[in-house]
Parts: C-alpha cells; structure tokens; sequence
C-alpha cells in the first residue's frame, strides 16, 4: 500500500476508505520528485543571469534588489552544501524538513559562520524570502509539498507563478473562479494549493496529475490534522480541461466511502469467538446475491452488532448458537429497548432508555431467519453448516406485527388526513415565494450598487461590495442586514420544483433525484395518432421501471426545470451522483435537479429536498392536531397522491401500477379512509338493499297510521313504570306487569313496590293459613317478580345520571367534501 493509500485511509477510517479510492490512487498516481532537471544543474552565474531578466524582473527597485541580494546569499549558502545540482545541496542542507519559515534563520546562521542558536536580522530574513520567490519560480528548487504548507503559504508565491511560470493559465483559472459564487478566501486557497504542486513537481498547470492533487491532500492531513483539506482546486483544474477525460467527475469522489467488504462489515464488531465470526462470514455471503448493500450492510449489523456482539458483552465466553432460555429471554428484553438522548427543562441531556416502537421485532425477524436458514443448508451441507443447527430462540408467535401495523396504518391515515386539506396551502406558499424570490432577485440585478429597490412593499438597498462577488446580494436600510438573493432565489425554486412534481407523480424521493433528460419519452396512439408524453421512473426500491403520463401542469413545471439547467449550448449538463444505498457512483446523467456548486454542476440529493421542505413549511405556520408545527416528508406526497387519486375514482388496481407497487395491499395501505367514504358507502349499501325488498315496505305512512304509531309509545305508561314491548304486538301477560321482563320500572315507584311486596307477603301468610295451597305458589311468582323490579329501581336510582344528547342532524355529516374532514 502506498503511503497516499495510508493516509487516506487513516483521515477516512478503515471503514470508509472503500475499493473505489484504492483504484483511483492506482489509475492515477502522483508523478515522481526528480533529482535532476536543466534549471537546477545549471551554474550560479547562470541561475543568476537568468533570473535578473523577464519574466522575473519586479516592477519596484528596492523589490528588486532584494530579490537579487536574496537569491546571491541562497545560492551562496547551499555552495556550502555537498551536491551536483541546486536540489541535492537543498536536500542536504536539512532546510527541506523545518518549513518555510526556519529555513531563513538556518541560512542566516550558516552564512554568518555560526551554526548555533540565533535569528535572522528583521532586514535579511525580508531579503532571502524575497530572494526565495524566483528560485521557485523559476524552477531551480523543488521544496517538498510539506515544506511548502508548513506553517502555511508562501506570500505572493501566486503572482510570481502567474508572471513568470504559466500566465495564460492562471489567467483563465482567474476568470473562472470569478465566475463562481464561493467567497474569495477559498479561491486564493485553491490557487496556493496549484502553486504549490507547480514549486514541488516542476512544470506548468496542464501538467498537473490527479495523483498530484491526491497527494497534497495526503500533506495536508498529515500536517493539519484534518483541517483545511478542501479541494475546490482540484475542481478548479478539472473545470479548466488539465485531466484526461477518465479523471473523476466531481472530488466527493476522494472522500465519499465506497462498499464494504463482506468481512469488514462483520469486523466492525471484533467479535471475541473466531468461530462465530468465520460463520457470519460464510452466512453474509451466502446470502449476498439476493440482497443489495444497504440490506446486507442491515443484515450484519443486526447480526452482528445487536445479536452475537450483544451476546458476547452480557454473556463473556459464549460460543454455540443453542442458547438457553434465560440468555435467550434476557436477550429479547434488552434488544426491545434503545437509548436515545432526551433534553430536560434546565437544558441538560442525558441518555435514556425507551422501548422501541417496532419492540424489536426487525432483529427477531433477521435472527430467527438466520437459525432456520443454517437448519435448511445443514441438510444440504452437513460438513459446512451442520455444526451450527441449533433450536431457534424464536418462537414464530413473538412474530405477529398485526398490531403493529393497525397502529401504523391508524398513524399514517390520520397523517394523510391531516396534511391533504392544506396541501392547497403548501403549493399556494412555495409558488408565491418562488415567484418573489425572481422579481427580487431580477430587480436587484438591474439596480446599481447603492441604491435602492421596492418588491411587494419591501425596500431594500444593492449594497457596495468591498470585493467582486458572482451572488447578488440586498441590504435593509434599517438595520444592514443582508440576504443573499441568489441563494434564496436557488431555494425557492427548487422547493417549489419539489413539491410540484412529487404532487403531480407520487414518486418516490430517490426516483425524483434520478429523473433526468432521458425520462422523457413519448408514445403515439395508434388509433388517433396523438402523441402522448410519458415520463419514465428508473427502476429504485421494487426494481421495476414504469411510465407515468405528464399532465399539462407537470409538463409547465418539467419544462421550467430544463430550461434552468441548460448549459449555454443548450445541453442539460452531465452530473455524477452517488447512490448512497449501494454506495457507488453512478455514471454521468443529464440529471433534472441539479445545481451550480464551485466550478462544477452536483446533483441535488435526496437529504437538500427534506431540508427545502421543512424550510417551507416553517413559513406557513401550519399546525397538526396538536398543535405542533406541521412537517411533511417527501413520501408524504405518494401517500397523498395515492389517496387523491383513489378518491377522485381511480380504481385501486390501476394505482398500484402507477405507483410501481408489486401488491395492492401495500397500494390500499397508502390510502386513508375518510369518515365521508363509510358514510357514502353505508348509504349505498343500504339503497342497495332497498332495491331488493318490496317496495311496499317503504310507502309513506297514512295519517292514521301515523297517529298510531305515536300513540304506542304514549300507551306504553303502565303503574309501575314503561312497557318496552314493540309496536303493534300486544300484551302477552295479561298485564301481569311485575311479572314481565319489558317492564322498566320508575324509581318514582319504589315506595308503591314495597307497599305490593308487604301486601303478597300478606297474602301468602293468609292463604298458608287457610290451605290455599294452589294460590300460594302463584303469589310466590308475583313476589318474586316485585322484588325483581324493586332490586331494579334501586340500580337505576344509585347509576342513574343526566346526560343531554341533542337531536341528531346528518346535515353536518352526509354529503360534505374533503377538505371538511
């Protein structure tokens, strides 16, 4: 491994420096420090000589002198050095190793014949750095990359490359940073960063390799401990044409981690039994065709991390997977719980544990596939997998997830609910501001610096910039604060973008970043021979591109989209965006939501959408049931969409293939239930059912009917009580009311109960008397019927409690839309 390779991989960490940095460091090397070229073999008369004349020459004297007395005392000072050219006696007088500063008092102590302690003189060390700058420029010394960043840049090393070395160059990289809205402290960097690799390699700009750049990153971590390790030069040569074609596109490509290997997924967790490590080794790849990275990088770490690793913490010297029952429930218990951090009301944080709302069950699911899929393979390799077949710790009931999806579903209808009504207000917000943003910032544009301008009430002043800037800013009078109207402009477009084709589509957020110029496809019908726009969804998450057809609204807003990102020939730029599930890039696209960042064009990725929707919502003050600020997310959308689009009579089945759904529950489970469609749908039931009884049962009453109807219930009132018996049945006791189960007696009545209870049991008395043995069990019935309804009255005394109904109006419920609701 290369000492690049290294470093790299220490400032990424061993899990992120992925296969793909390791290849670019191989294509592309850093070119190799030379011992010997002309200018450095070259005598001091002609050293000399040579850098007295133009391009060399400054246009101050005393500059100039110094510059000349410098480079004779350098020269002077290395001849003390053993070597046959300049940069062997640079080498060999230890100057290289101290940096760009101790150099001088190194030189200033050997000239003046004593080597120990000791500064230059104010006076001389002006004079060598002075001198310093054409013996760089000019190609006699090749101080190393660290000597030239240790302790920071050389001062006006620019300018005397730029004049002496490469003016046409450096002249085009001026007018292409000028072009660029970064602030002018990263481009002076960036040029100091390419005047440094031109002090250290030799030759002009064009010279300069991916390798090399690859290399100054490698020094600066080294010597910077991380910090300020940007490459906006390497996109500077890049956009300028320095790299063959191969070179890579953008410089997220140096440090964006690529995949992992099968084993560096599972030594993540530096398992303590080796067994157990080679068997997850074994098990990941045997599953690994059937998964993509992001499930299988999943996989290993519920594996991985939350199973064995868990396992071997709680439980040191484990090594068979047949747990026993008390390890495998204590297990369970700890993985259903998760730390996160909580902030109280002082403002401290601090990390708690709460249940996890899956309880989970993710990890069982992995877990208990991982014991069944050894029990499986070990009949078909006993010699590989047999040793591992064990009882499976899970059984298949702690498997159920039906509540947890009721409750989901409950959770994301009431979200749908919620955020359908005001969608109106969401699309009603992002178009105004876009539509302010561009007067705001066109207005601003055509008014000169200093003066002000009016857009929808609000003045604001063109302030004077100290320095030149590509963005375009305002000021308040007021108060001074300024507002970056190109940015604002860029946002507000780019929300509205977002949230009109992901209303209009239901896609998803990953198939709107990968919409490009060739999603556009047309289809003529063969009957009418009208061409029908068709936009075309990439295969994503199922795997399964699908057609969608481009409403005249969406084709306003796709339209708006090309006509931003087109170059000035015409051409939707080509941009490399990096697949953060697979972690590969992916190759060049006209991609549709893409932006100017520095030099280069980068796509917009999934994470700037959120952050542009959350930023607009901030705006409207919308609020959910509980008061809270309202917050879409970009899949919000599709559950919007699909709802929509089934409630204006789309059949589900056709929706499924819109949405690129492989199941039409998953499509139903997208969709929200509004009370108005149980309603609407019970009414149809019923009129249903209507149309198949006699029609006779539902004329209109007479009035005779009518007023024997009403009058039921008035002759319902009994002694004791209401008789609940239905209308037109008549009275099957005999009025033997005590007796009987409809009556509900008045509490009112309670005393004339006791009064009939103290008279039947007077009467049983007498007739027990008299030998009236038939009437005797008789009035036992009715005795036992009072106290029956006595035990009653004194229930509905003791619960009774007075609650108000009101009248029930429909009026309120059937037939009201939507946005109701």
């Amino acid at each position: 491994m290369t000492t690049v390779q290294m470093s790299l991989r220490t400032r990424l960490g061993p899990a992120e420096a992925g296969p793909q940095l390791s290849s670019l460091l191989k294509r592309f090397p850093a070119r190799p420090v030379a011992s010997e070229w002309e200018a450095t073999g070259r005598s001091a008369d002609e050293v000399l000589h040579r850098l007295v004349t133009p391009p060399f020459v400054v246009d101050s004297p005393s500059n100039q002198a110094d510059r000349h007395a410098g480079m004779v005392k350098i020269l002077r000072w290395l001849e003390t050095y053993p070597g046959d050219t300049w940069q062997q006696r640079w080498l060999a007088s230890g100057a290289d190793p101290i940096g760009n500063t101790a150099w001088r008092h190194l030189a200033s102590r050997t000239l003046a014949g004593r080597e120990g302690a000791g500064r230059a003189p104010q006076a001389e060390f002006i004079r060598l750095g002075r001198g310093m700058l054409p013996l760089l420029a000019g190609d006699v010394i090749r101080p190393s990359l660290s000597w030239l960043v240790t302790p920071g840049g050389i001062p006006h090393l620019i300018s005397e490359m730029a004049r002496s070395r490469d003016p046409a160059a450096f002249s085009q990289l001026t007018v292409l940073s000028a072009q660029d809205p970064a602030n002018t402290s990263t481009k002076e960097a960036a040029l100091r960063r390419i005047t440094a690799v031109l002090a250290a390699k030799g030759g002009t700009v064009s010279d300069i390799t991916v390798g090399d750049c690859l290399q100054f990153v490698e020094v600066l971590a080294d010597e910077r401990g991380r910090r300020d390790t940007s490459l906006y030069f390497y996109q500077l040569l890049h956009a300028l044409g320095v790299f063959p074609p191969d070179a890579p596109p953008t410089v997220r490509i140096f440090a964006v981690p690529g995949q992992q290997s099968i084993e560096q997924l599972v030594d993540r967790y530096d398992f303590a039994c080796r067994p157990i490590r080679d068997l997850m080794i074994s098990y990941l790849r045997e599953r690994q065709p059937a998964l993509d990275y992001t499930s299988l990088r999943n996989l290993s770490f519920g594996l991985g991390k939350m199973f064995w690793k868990d396992l071997e913490i709680h439980h040191p010297g484990i090594s068979s997977l047949r747990l026993p029952t008390e390890v495998a429930a204590a297990w369970k218990q700890r993985i259903a719980l998760k730390e996160t951090t909580v902030t109280d009301s002082s403002g401290r944080r601090a990390r708690v544990q709460t249940s996890r709302s899956d309880a989970g069950i993710n990890y069982l699911a992995m877990i208990r596939a991982f014991y069944l899929d050894i029990a499986q393979w070990a009949m078909e390799d006993p010699a590989l997998w047999g040793p591992w077949a064990a009882p499976c710790p899970i059984r298949v009931e702690e498997m159920s997830r039906r509540k947890d999806r009721l409750h989901r579903k409950s959770r994301i209808d009431q979200r749908t609910r919620e955020r359908l009504p005001v969608l109106p207000v969401l699309v009603t917000t992002v178009t105004q501001a876009r539509q302010t943003a561009a007067e705001r910032l066109e207005l601003a544009q055509r008014t000169e610096p200093g003066e002000l301008f009016t857009v929808e009430g609000i003045t604001l002043r063109r302030p004077v910039l100290a320095k030149p800037s590509a963005k375009t800013w305002a000021e308040d009078p007021d108060t001074g604060k300024r507002e970056d109207l190109t940015l604002t402009e860029h946002r507000a477009f780019w929300t509205w973008a977002a949230v009109e084709v992901l209303r209009h589509t239901g896609i998803r957020v990953e198939e709107l970043t990968e919409l490009s110029h060739h999603s556009f496809v047309q289809y003529r019908l063969p009957t009418t021979g009208e061409l029908v726009p068709l936009l075309q969804i990439a295969p994503s998450k199922s795997d399964a591109e699908r057609l969608l057809v481009i409403s005249p609204e969406l084709a306003d807003v796709l339209s708006a989209i090309v006509c931003r990102v087109r170059d000035d020939a015409g051409a939707v730029p080509l941009v490399v965006s990096y697949d953060g599930h697979e972690r590969v890039w992916n190759p060049p696209m006209p991609l549709l939501f893409q932006r100017r960042y520095g030099v280069e064009n980068r796509p917009i990725n999934a994470e700037a959408i959120r952050a542009l929707l959350n930023k607009a919502l901030a705006g409207t003050g919308l609020t959910d049931a509980e008061g809270r600020p309202l917050h879409f997310v970009p899949h919000d959308f599709r559950r919007l969409f699909i709802t929509d689009a089934i409630l204006n009579g789309m059949p589900p089945h056709i929706a499924q293939l819109v949405c690129g759904h492989k199941d039409i529950n998953t499509t139903m489970g997208y969709k929200a239930v509004y009370p108005e469609e149980v309603i609407n749908g019970h009414r149809a039931f019923i009129a249903r059912r209507r149309a198949i009884r006699p029609s006779e049962e539902y004329r209109t009453p007479t009035d005779e009917e009518w007023e024997e109807f009403l009058g039921h219930f008035e002759r319902r009132k009994v002694a004791h009580g209401t008789c609940g018996r239905a209308f037109g049945s008549a009275c099957i006791h005999e009025h033997a009311c005590l007796r009987c189960a409809l009556l509900r007696p008045d509490p009112a009545q309670h005393e004339r109960l006791l009064e009939v209870r103290d008279n039947l049991l007077a009467r049983i008395a007498e007739a027990q008397r008299e030998g009236w043995l038939a009437e005797v069990e008789g009035l036992r019935v009715s005795l036992a019927g009072a106290e029956q309804k006595l035990a009653q009255t004194e229930q509905i005394a003791t619960q009774r409690t007075t609650v108000h109904l009101g009248i029930p109006d429909f009026s309120q419920v059937v037939g009201r839309d939507a946005t109701d609701s």
